[in-house]
């Protein structure tokens, strides 16, 4: 490259500009630091969901869309600090579909932050993943804002230990959608104490990002868009003034906010899933501030996956920019006086494009 090219000329003179440019991955931009406003970004690539068909042959739609996440995060100029993967690596949790994935992660010229999904825990309980990738929950410091990550998608020790055959069992058991035999998932009471301890050492104004793989609230049990002790994890949260959450697993487009909580979620590099207001048969909680990405054509495989980019600034506002494979092209604002975050384009219903509910 050049000397003082911009990402777009150089994007644009190789050739690749009209691919890269609707990448699945997540640029998140922050202007909070506790000491000084200092911006940085970080890039969020979640839901590979590499699945594995015999000896090295994986889902090749699937092994793309990480790849191309991988080759957007490493053209962006100037580079983000580092790189957020949002959990659900692997499929069934096999240590060919993690080490496969690593393969293909390694490829980042950046460091690599870790969350844990159900599909990489519920085969081993995360023996490997601690083994090969990270701990399950920590947290680190990076200028001036603290970083929480949890493992959202614990379950109680009975579903987890006593009821299945097989650990392949169980793996298939968890990684269904629509799944009568599923559990809630559960941050936990000793992660619960072990946040409540590690936000003990910050003030309330200091800035707080959490990082999870489930949302920390409840949208649709039967899907398992659920985090059972989630106004727990509020609560824990509640007194801080300046709190963001982002998180993968529902692959949509999916915003909330609850007393000074934002919560944000990131696409997936694999497959969308619909809205639970599509499952008719049982009630939901999907946020009313919540405008629904437009999936047009169902039929299409890239259609409502993507990549988003957030600019944040100091919890009191911010604009996520949802970027669409296939579609039209999203930002999400909230401004210092606005009590929640509202699409700019869609929010009016009359301005919606249909269809918006049906899949």
């Amino acid at each position: 490259m050049k000397q003082g090219i911009d990402r777009r000329t150089f994007l644009k003179e190789t050739g690749t500009l009209a691919a890269a440019m609707t990448l699945p991955v997540g640029l998140v931009k922050i202007a909070w630091g506790a000491e000084r406003e200092e911006t940085f970004t970080f890039a969020y690539i979640s839901d590979a969901h590499l699945t594995q068909i015999e000896g090295n042959r994986f889902v090749r739609n699937f092994d793309k869309g990480l790849q191309r996440a991988v080759l957007e995060v490493n053209f962006m100029d100037p580079p983000p600090d580092f790189v957020v993967f949002g959990g659900d690596l692997a499929q069934l949790g096999k240590k060919e579909e993690i080490d496969h994935g690593l393969e293909i992660l390694k490829k980042l010229t950046l460091p690599v932050k870790w969350v844990i999904g159900e599909h990489d825990y519920y085969l081993d309980l995360g023996k490997y993943w601690e083994e090969k990738v990270s701990p399950l929950h920590y947290s680190f410091d990076h200028k001036g804002v603290h970083f929480v990550t949890l493992a959202s998608i614990l379950t109680d020790d009975d579903w987890t230990h006593n009821r299945w055959p097989s650990p392949e069992e169980r793996m298939r058991q968890m990684a269904r959608l629509d799944n009568p035999q599923g559990s809630p998932f559960m941050v936990k009471k000793a992660q619960r104490d072990w946040l409540k301890e590690d936000l003990s050492k910050l003030s309330r104004d200091h800035p707080i990002v959490i990082l999870s793989h489930s949302p920390l609230y409840k949208v649709f049990k039967p899907w398992n868009f659920w985090t059972d002790d989630a106004e727990e994890v509020q609560a824990i949260l509640k007194p801080y003034k300046n709190v963001a959450v982002f998180h993968g697993h529902v692959h949509q487009i999916l915003y909330n906010q609850i007393g000074r909580i934002s919560f944000n979620a990131f696409m997936s590099t694999a497959w969308p899933w619909p809205y639970p207001v599509s499952y008719s048969q049982v009630p939901n909680r999907v946020p009313d501030i919540t405008v629904f990405m437009n999936r047009a054509d169902p039929f299409k495989e890239r259609d409502a996956t993507g990549w988003g980019g957030i600019d944040l600034a100091g919890g009191r506002s911010f604009a996520h920019h949802y970027q669409l494979w296939e579609n039209s092209p999203r930002t999400l604002k909230k401004s210092p006086e606005g009590k929640h975050p509202k699409d700019t384009q869609y929010q009016n219903k009359e301005d919606r494009i249909p269809p918006q509910r049906h899949y």
